[in-house]
Order: C-alpha cells, then structure tokens, then sequence
C-alpha cells in the first residue's frame, strides 16, 4: 500500500501552441511598443512578455518588422458600422470619438510609437498597415456621414470632397501629435462645432 504521505505530483501546463501562442506574442509586442516604443522593441523582450523563448518568435516573424506590422494589423479595431444618429452633428461627434477612443488605445499607441520613431525607410514598412488599418476607414466613414447629410439637406453638396474628409483626422493627429492633445469629450466637441459644422453648412443655413 502506498503511503498517503507521498502527494500526487504537479502537473506540468500544457505549451502553448498555434493561435495562442501567436496571439500572446502579437500582445506582448503591442505591450512593447505602447511601453518602450519602436525603438526600445526587440525580440528578446516580445519574447520575455509572451513567456516564450526567443526562437518562437524568430520562427514565425524573421525580423521586427514583421512582427510589428502584423501586431498592428491584429490589434487595429475593425470599422464595420457606421454611425446614424439622425444629424451630420452628432454621427462625425461619435466617429470622432471612436476615432479618439481608438488612438489611445493600447494599439492605438503602438500605432504612434511607430509613426513618430521610425525613420523615413522604415516607416516605408508601415504604409500599407496605416492606410488600409486606419486611413481608409475612416474616410470611408466620413463620406458615408457626410453623404447622408447630403441627402437630408444639411450639408452643402460640394463638401464631399477628399480636402474635407481629410480635415478631422488631420486635425486629430496634428494636435495629437504636435501639440499632445489628449482629446477629451469637450474638445471633440468643440472640433465639430467650430470646424466642422461651420465648413459642412449649405450657404444660408
């Protein structure tokens, strides 16, 4: 008989494997960026975050470049539906919000550790992942909103135009960027109404 003395022994976890694995590194990278920058990433600490050994992720992303593009793509939130709260007002208040909430996002400030501390060739790398993860999106947003402000007779018919899908988030990452903005509620607001609104309105309204 064996003596109840003796425990059973611990159970080893299981390793992580395929998807799970990979979530966990793209994580940890994402952690990385927000905390250390572009600059401060490197594979050994990505590996350090996941729990992993170096070699599972030099396996399946051969250089930081890689890694960190495909962490941005999986950590961009996707913009599916856009809003439709009755006026041009407060659908571009709540997409400026989104947009806002999405910046200072944990990949919202993976994004900008990016953009502000790659240099000209290496940015290069990225273009793709801005343009169709963030760009795109968002003006397609716009014009959508603005569009139906059209069609409701609250905006002027000549404001569908690229310069004015451009402003707000040209707005948005200028003085986010060069002016450290953080965006509140009030300032969103102010946005809309002081820009917005005045450049939207048909003449006489």
């Amino acid at each position: 008989m064996v003596s109840s003395h003796w425990a059973a022994p611990a159970q080893t976890p299981s390793r992580r494997r395929g998807a799970v694995l990979e979530r966990a590194i793209l994580d940890a990278a994402l952690e990385q960026l927000g905390t250390v920058g572009w600059n401060g990433l490197t594979m050994e600490g990505v590996a350090a975050g996941a729990q992993t050994g170096k070699a599972a992720v030099y396996r399946r992303w051969p250089s930081k470049e890689d890694l960190v593009a495909d962490a941005l793509r999986s950590g961009l939130p996707s913009y599916d539906t856009v809003p439709d709260l009755g006026s041009v007002r407060d659908d571009l208040l709540a997409l400026c919000r989104r947009a806002r909430d999405a910046m200072f996002s944990r990949p919202g400030f993976a994004l900008r550790a990016v953009i502000h501390e790659c240099d000209t060739m290496q940015a290069e790398r990225f273009h793709a992942v801005i343009l169709e993860g963030v760009i795109e999106p968002t003006i397609r947003m716009l014009r959508e909103v603005i569009t139906r402000g059209i069609e409701r007779g609250e905006v002027r018919e000549e404001a569908a135009n690229g310069y004015v899908f451009d402003a707000v988030p040209a707005m948005m990452m200028y003085r986010s960027k060069i002016r450290g903005c953080e965006w509140t509620d009030q300032e969103v607001e102010e946005m809309i109404d002081q820009l917005m609104v005045p450049l939207l309105r048909p003449e006489g309204a």
